[in-house]
């Protein structure tokens, strides 16, 4: 008897987790080293432009419409395929990472969709990527029952006509996953996630009368969205299902992709579902870019960049105007707020803005929009249901009046607000407690009753990098500098210890995430991602 063939794909420096050959079997593996072999030559040479895009930015402090793809956004003719039953209302929707209690609390939390988070809200340790596919895995076949350890609590699920439609978020394509190689190479870990979960869910979703549906992070031009597509339609292909069924939302979280959102959607059009309006990430990219480009580029305060901010509506506008003359859904931002079992006075205050954010974006024309926690969905449900009714969406709302200026969405210097102190303190703050939580596994971690992801550290560190390069002078006096970062830096490291006591706080990774912190914020070299040096310390 001949021995078996050898695994496409080796597992590499990964504990042997309990039913991971579930996930990884010889024909799951196989078809993603497929994908490996096609398309990572292709995401390699877009990574490579990515570089070259950045360094135009630096040379010209501009942004503008790309001239070689005039035609594709003058041409009225061309829409988006219609969308399936399952996505055609998407008013709320829930986000959050695949772990097994999440699985279950997303699906029965009334939302409509549940963005079910391999990317911002996980840290990619092995046994979150092996886990996560499994409890997707395991909901579809209604076996996903958990009952916690420490409170002997039990979670099920509802009806399936009660739960949430799934779309599934892989990592962006400059994340690799280590543990699994082809050749010595690590394979990326977008097509680890997408490849995984669509080779073993795809027939069983449309099974289920749903089908593979994916949210498409940190794209940053219509190339990298043609990539996207020719992974669909092989991967359809290669499992033998009809072409365009699978469906991708596309977060406009890249200030590049904000000038494309035309083309990107052109180039999806067989499997595109939508845009979101993914904002932290947004600003984010704003700072990476144009960090160099001056006072004019200077970001006040994260909390002061609300969605009013005049370049932030440009932006919305823009989207809502883009998916609606496309066909496409228009889908808001992020309701972060995690709400106090203990202060029902700071509840009462979140919750109005909650509703003013998430009012606001259904009279904008937005068809959904996401929040973070299951107690906000009623607040959004209610926002969205007093303007659509019955209707599942508003795409009939075209926006025809709005018109945007490429110079308007760079127009950071429109909004009337300067960096402060406490602003600076704050950064600190959120870049070391959400780092510490990252390096021991965790994701999406609530901090000061907001749930904070890879965004929103990935701002923090980024304005305290800009802030000291630009010399910003606070309204105390005091000049944002290196050794007013350690200062602070040092004294919320100590003020931690005190909270949490010293044994918790040896526990845990706080002097790591410290460090980590301060060499992303101070290096004079800018770090593209903070979750790539992350990840080279993060455990498992």
């Amino acid at each position: 008897m001949s021995a078996p063939a050898p695994s496409p794909l080796a597992v590499v420096d990964a504990d042997t987790l309990p039913r991971q050959d579930e996930v990884l079997s010889p024909a799951a593996l196989a078809f993603v080293a497929e994908l490996h072999r096609r398309f990572t030559p292709r995401r390699d040479e877009l990574l490579i432009r990515r570089h070259e895009r950045r360094a135009e930015i630096a040379r010209t402090s501009t942004l503008d419409f790309l001239p070689e793809t005039a035609a594709v956004r003058e041409d009225d003719s061309w829409r988006v395929a219609p969308s399936p039953p399952a996505l055609n209302d998407r008013r709320v929707e829930i986000t959050g990472p695949t772990d097994r209690k999440m699985t279950i609390n997303a699906l029965n939390s009334g939302a409509r969709i549940w963005l079910a988070d391999f990317e911002d809200a996980s840290a990619p340790t092995w046994e979150n990527v092996i886990n996560g596919q499994l409890n997707l895995m395991d909901a579809y076949a209604r076996k996903v029952d958990y009952t916690d350890p420490v409170s002997g609590k039990s979670y099920a699920l509802k009806a399936a006509g009660e739960l949430a439609t799934v779309v599934t978020r892989p990592r962006g394509w400059h994340l690799d996953e280590r543990h699994l190689q082809f050749e010595g190479r690590a394979v990326p870990g977008a097509l680890v996630d997408f490849g995984l979960y669509f080779f073993h869910n795809a027939q069983r979703l449309i099974d289920l009368g749903k089908g593979p549906y994916f949210y498409l992070p940190k794209t940053e031009s219509y190339l990298e969205a043609r990539l996207w597509n020719d992974v669909f339609v092989f991967a359809q292909e290669y499992v033998g299902i009809p072409h365009g069924t699978v469906r991708a939302t596309v977060l406009i979280e890249t200030i590049t992709a904000a000038y494309e959102m035309d083309e990107i959607l052109y180039e999806l059009r067989d499997h595109a579902s939508g845009l979101n309006a993914g904002r932290w990430d947004y600003l984010f990219s704003i700072v990476k870019n144009f960090r160099d480009g001056g006072p004019k580029f200077v970001l006040p305060d994260r909390n002061a960049v609300t969605m009013t901010a005049p370049f932030m509506r440009a932006y919305t506008e823009l989207l809502v105007r883009t998916c609606h003359k496309r066909g496409a859904h228009a889908i808001g931002g992020m309701a972060a707020f995690i709400p106090s079992r203990r202060d029902p006075e700071v509840n009462k205050v979140a919750f109005a803005k909650v509703k003013d954010d998430k009012d606001r974006e259904a009279a904008d024309g937005f068809d959904g929009s996401w929040v973070a926690h299951p107690d906000l969905v009623p607040i959004a449900m209610a926002s969205f249901d007093a303007v659509l009714g019955e209707r599942p969406n508003q795409k009939d709302r075209l926006r025809e009046e709005v018109s945007v200026t490429a110079a308007e969405l760079i127009a950071v210097d429109s909004l009337d607000a300067k960096p402060t102190y406490q602003g600076l303190v704050g950064a600190v703050q959120v870049g070391i407690r959400y780092i510490e939580a990252w390096l021991r596994g965790l994701g999406a971690v609530a901090i000061f009753n907001l749930m904070e992801d890879a965004a929103t550290a990935e701002i923090s560190r980024s304005q305290i990098w800009q802030w000291i390069n630009a010399g910003v002078v606070f309204e105390n006096g005091e000049t944002a500098s290196a050794g007013l970062v350690r200062e602070i830096a040092s004294g919320e490291l100590a003020a931690i210890r005190r909270e949490i006591g010293e044994e918790a706080f040896t526990g845990g990774t706080w002097q790591q995430a410290h460090d980590l912190l301060l060499t992303v914020a101070l290096d004079e070299k800018y770090e593209e991602f903070l979750t790539l040096p992350a990840y080279e310390q993060l455990r498992g």
